[in-house]
């Protein structure tokens, strides 16, 4: 199992080019100090652990690795169906023409939806088919706590969780000073 930063584990995942709307998601607070764990899973790519915390307001540090090459019996109910939150994953736009063109794309996007009976569902896939998302999904998020099935995702990936807890709790110790001055 190979520990890397968390970005490069999300590169994976842009990168990758099975359908993007196969992704689904579980995160929430981290059972043993500060930041936030995110589990990923495909059908078909695999599942991806991230734990992260905030620096400051405008960074955010952390370590990810694959845990599984693909979401088996065992792993897949632990993941959300449809009907639950929503997550997407977005590659920074290339320049000014092609943030015209996607917020073009968008604005048709919205007016369709205004004018013809809709639900937020299929709002949400429009949008990030136009934005040719590389990975969304449903979701399933607790920002004061942890899902059910974040405990039992954890248990499955027993080793992944300690080896990644102690990866981020040396880069929140090398990055965070505490006290006053």
């Amino acid at each position: 199992m190979r520990v890397r930063d968390w970005q490069d584990i999300l590169a994976d995942v842009v990168e990758n080019d099975r359908d993007p709307d196969g992704w689904r998601a579980v995160g929430g607070d981290r059972t043993g100090g500060i930041g936030e764990d995110l589990y990923l899973g495909h059908p078909s790519v695999g599942v991806y652990q991230l734990k992260t915390y905030a620096k400051n307001p405008f960074e955010v540090q952390g370590v990810g690795t694959e845990v599984a090459r693909k979401l088996d019996d065992e792993i897949e109910p632990l993941f959300p169906e449809d009907g639950s939150g929503l997550f997407g994953v977005q590659q920074p736009l290339e320049d000014e023409s092609e943030a015209e063109q996607k917020a073009s794309e968008l604005e048709e996007v919205v007016k369709a939806h205004a004018e013809a009976p809709t639900t937020p569902g299929a709002l949400f896939e429009d949008m990030m088919d136009a934005l040719d998302s590389p990975a969304y999904g449903p979701m399933e998020f607790d920002t004061h706590g942890r899902p059910d099935a974040m405990d039992d995702l954890t248990d499955t990936f027993e080793e992944a969780e300690e080896l990644l807890d102690a990866e981020l709790e040396d880069l929140i110790d090398d990055n965070v000073e505490r006290g006053f001055y």
